[in-house]
């Protein structure tokens, strides 16, 4: 299918070294040649760059000095031709030579629209593009590497491998329903579509069990700091930090609002929130920061709550261990630099079977042990195993879990004896289902609405 020529600014608007130009499209090369003088573009080899500059065409003036990459097709990002302009950074000269190829009749690329052609023409399918996405925004290694192994094509290779078992299995249970000759042949259809099911099923099943932490390589942990005032909220928070992000002072009820971090913490990444301290306040600002600190409280994925080794428990402090009971949550004890007034005993029964550290954020102790119980809550094992194929993506995520209720349902049918051609079209739907995570049975309202996430020039 011809597509028309597109372009856009490929890399980040502001002030920096060099920014790029990209144009995609039948038209690329001959378009960047009526404004480029140096090497006739037509006749260098593809996957070089050139020196030369770019020409106002109202002017015939120089208008920047550039180095050109020219990259033909197939062998480039979206199978056709492919041009990119290298330029001083800076937003004035980078918009300069993109308005004078719009100029030139080359269309303003939409959001992510580079990588739907190149899922369009082929070269990687849905999964893989949206993996494309997950490496531009990943926050550590180990959620960089999840999502390089899922655009080389890992999770896609497993998908097409279970719908071909799939297509398979229908495929004989077909062919013997239409043509049994054999008194035998249902029994051993019925048999083949129950060990396929099953392994299908145990397939998926296994990408299921380590969706949690590829979700969570992939987006974070939302974690909120809670406790009451002056407890070391914000100092837990900088520790991790490493910087003055929050204002550590000796005053009560210095957070008034919410501050959001993300940090890496042994290849995880936290989302931080650094939360109001809680208490009983007649501080009108005070009190709204404390309601929206209980708020955050039933929005994430792990509490730490801190307390002060200096202190004795309180009322407030035990009313917090209620209102966090049914929640993923760690008791950091802070300023063990300080002398003991807390009852650690009361703590630790307050805790139950939930993790108690103690830490002093002036010399740093602690942390390492905190840092393991926040890996450990989540986590066993090694961490980006590179032998497991980890699921990260909520879409394919669901999708999965869909495949795998419908299967149930063809192993449930299959053991209360109902027809193989019923029961041949809830494996047809599991076909169906994983089609959508690689895009071979996606509709094209959710292709365009996927790749409207994209950043533009990508």
């Amino acid at each position: 299918m011809e597509s028309d020529t597109i372009t856009a600014i490929s890399t980040p608007m502001g002030e920096g070294a060099i920014s790029i130009v990209r144009l995609s499209g039948k038209e690329a090369i001959p378009i960047t040649m009526t404004l480029f003088r140096g090497s006739d573009l037509s006749k260098v080899d593809s996957h070089t760059i050139n020196y030369g500059t770019i020409m106002d065409p109202d002017t015939d003036e120089i208008a920047e000095e550039v180095m050109v990459t020219v990259m033909r097709s197939p062998k480039t990002f979206t199978r056709e031709d492919v041009v990119e302009i290298n330029c001083h950074g800076g937003i004035t000269a980078v918009n300069r030579i993109l308005q004078m190829i719009l100029a030139k009749g080359v269309r303003l690329a939409e959001p992510g629209e580079f990588t739907k052609r190149a899922f369009l023409n082929g070269r990687i399918d849905l999964s893989q593009a949206e993996a494309v996405m997950d490496v531009i925004r990943a926050k550590t290694d180990k959620a960089m590497n999840v999502a390089l192994k899922q655009m080389d094509g890992r999770l896609s290779q497993l998908i097409r491998k279970y719908r071909q078992t799939l297509l398979e299995t229908v495929a004989h249970v077909e062919v013997n329903i239409d043509y049994p000759e054999y008194d035998d042949v249902e029994e051993m259809s019925e048999e083949m579509m129950r060990e396929k099911t099953k392994e299908v099923h145990a397939n998926i099943e296994e990408l299921l069990n380590v969706a949690k932490q590829g979700k969570i390589l992939r987006e974070g942990i939302a974690t909120a700091i809670v406790g009451r005032p002056n407890v070391g909220k914000s100092s837990l928070l900088n520790s991790f930090v490493q910087e003055s992000k929050a204002i550590v002072t000796e005053i009560p009820g210095t957070t008034r609002d919410i501050i959001e971090e993300y940090v890496n913490v042994r290849g995880v990444p936290l989302k931080l929130v650094d939360t109001a301290g809680i208490r009983e306040t007649e501080d009108i600002v005070e009190k709204m920061g404390v309601d929206r600190s209980r708020k955050v409280l039933t929005e994430s994925d792990l509490i730490l709550f801190v307390l002060n080794y200096n202190d004795e428990v309180t009322e407030d402090d035990r009313q917090l261990f209620e209102a966090i009971d049914d929640l993923e949550y760690i008791v950091v004890i802070n300023k063990t630099d300080l002398e003991r007034q807390i009852d650690l005993d009361e703590v630790k029964q307050l805790a139950g079977n939930h993790p108690v550290v103690e830490t002093s954020l002036i010399t740093d102790e602690g942390m390492d042990a905190l840092e393991s119980a926040i890996s450990n809550m989540f986590f066993s094992g090694d961490v980006g195993n590179q032998d497991v194929t980890y699921v990260s993506n909520a879409r394919h995520i669901q999708l999965l879990k869909e495949a795998k209720q419908t299967l149930e349902d063809a192993m449930e049918a299959l053991e209360n004896g109902m027809p193989l051609d019923i029961i041949q079209i809830d494996v047809t739907r599991t076909w169906e289902l994983l089609g959508e995570i690689i895009g071979d049975t996606a509709s094209d309202a959710l292709i365009d609405q996927l790749f409207s996430q994209f950043c533009l020039g990508k």
